[in-house]
């Protein structure tokens, strides 16, 4: 019975069990500080009640403006997307912008990982030491080119995730209240023996690679946008329920420090928290090993729990949110569980539409930026390149040619959409005209 009440308890494990000799050792270190939240500085303004129009405008207008719909919708995610980006804070803005021009010098220019939020991220994890987030950074691009992880996240089909799902159940499933996505895990189910059956440990880390990329490139503006504020980090929850030695064996052992390596160096602050349940005595003796990889932010974001979790689970997860199992009111069955429905945000149709829209308006911006690029870049009659000429930038400039042919294309088409409508504007006004005499 003793046993039982311990279990049901909270267990707190410090950062610094050990001995007292270590604690004084530990005290005399210079500590790192821990930040807020991600999104502390990232609330959106309250959204303003759209101006309602007369019923008769709109009967009368209605097939003239779907026209230009292309053109409104275009306008609407530009809209949308400086709303998502929430307000910078001063302080940091100056520290990113430092830190930008720290890695112009250095020779990195792409732009695609130079915004606000992703250095800011490899600041905060280096307590906004410059050369260090620089180093970090750094290396940051350096694994995403020689792993090719953005022709991993194309091409890498995981054909074998129905099969992995179960001897390994995992997966996101809802949001807390804040609105950041949950991750679940139920660690004392995994049969380690099945799983490296039905897969290797290599192509499980490319997974695990393909879930973080569209967690920061789809879930993330997804829940955004549903909370109407920005998301940037991840709700975790990892039930060792059963879990002992036999599941810390060599092959388990690495394949958790190479997943925890990717995730530390690679996608860092983005674990808002991390609550361990139905922790016992012999998950005890495994977390003393398990936190001497773990840093001392991940550490304080990391909360240890007995059998009874629920009320601390539903504090932070409305029950709709959270699987039967763990205490909550979602059961997914038509999908074959929770951890098989991938539930949240990021799968609504109408969320769904609003992102493809803004990623496609990125993209147009982005070739309208290398068109500006082209006319500025004089070539040589033959078409070769000149000494003067960068050599990178003008493959890059090259490869992006059919975009921009593409995107004239479009452009050209809303052009003429948009001359059509004024036609049909003036030919309603001649027709009013009429009717009033």
């Amino acid at each position: 019975m003793e046993k039982a009440k311990e279990q049901s308890k909270e267990i707190l494990i410090s950062a610094d069990a050990g001995g007292s000799n270590q604690s004084a050792a530990a005290s005399r270190k210079k500590t790192k500080s821990f930040h807020p939240p991600i999104e502390t500085f990232w609330q959106l303004p309250p959204a303003k009640e759209p101006r309602r129009s007369k019923p008769r405008f709109i009967a009368i207008l209605s097939n003239t403006f779907k026209y230009m719909e292309p053109l409104l919708s275009t306008k609407k995610s530009q809209s949308k997307r400086t709303v998502l980006e929430g307000h910078h804070d001063p302080k940091d803005q100056i520290i990113v912008d430092s830190f930008r021009e720290l890695l112009h010098l250095e020779g990195q220019l792409p732009k695609k990982h130079f915004d606000y939020h992703t250095l800011l991220r490899f600041l905060r994890m280096r307590d906004f030491h410059l050369v260090k987030a620089k180093d970090m950074f750094m290396q940051y691009i350096k694994w995403r080119e020689e792993f090719h992880v953005d022709t991993i996240t194309k091409e890498f089909k995981f054909d074998e995730y129905q099969e992995v799902k179960q001897c390994y159940p995992h997966g996101f499933h809802g949001v807390d209240r804040y609105g950041r996505p949950v991750y679940i895990e139920q660690l004392g189910m995994v049969d380690l023996n099945k799983f490296l059956q039905v897969t290797t440990v290599d192509r499980f880390v490319k997974h695990h690679i393909c879930e973080q990329e569209k967690t920061m490139n789809w879930r993330f503006p997804a829940c955004s946008l549903a909370a109407k504020k920005h998301i940037a980090s991840t709700f975790s929850i990892l039930d060792v329920k059963d879990v002992g030695r036999s599941h810390f064996s060599k092959p388990a052992r690495h394949l958790f420090m190479e997943i925890q390596r990717i995730d530390s160096c690679y996608y860092p602050e983005t674990l808002h928290q991390l609550f361990i349940i139905n922790a016992g005595s012999g998950f005890k003796v495994l977390w003393k090993a398990i936190k001497k990889f773990l840093d001392e932010r991940t550490l304080a974001k990391i909360r240890v729990l007995g059998t009874d979790y629920r009320s601390f689970l539903i504090e932070a997860i409305d029950p709709s949110n959270l699987p039967t199992f763990l205490g909550g009111e979602c059961t997914c069955s038509e999908s074959g569980g929770c951890l098989f429905s991938d539930k949240g945000p990021w799968n609504d149709p109408e969320i769904i539409e609003t992102l493809q829209v803004m990623l496609n308006a990125e993209e147009e911006q982005e070739c309208g930026e290398l068109d500006e690029q082209i006319a500025s870049t004089s070539l040589p009659s033959d078409g070769t390149a000149g000494d003067n000429i960068d050599k990178p930038l003008l493959k890059k400039i090259q490869a992006f040619e059919p975009v921009l042919e593409a995107a004239k294309k479009k452009i050209a088409s809303l052009e003429t959409a948009l001359e059509e409508t004024k036609l049909v504007l003036q030919g309603l006004t001649q027709h009013i005209e009429e009717l009033k005499r």
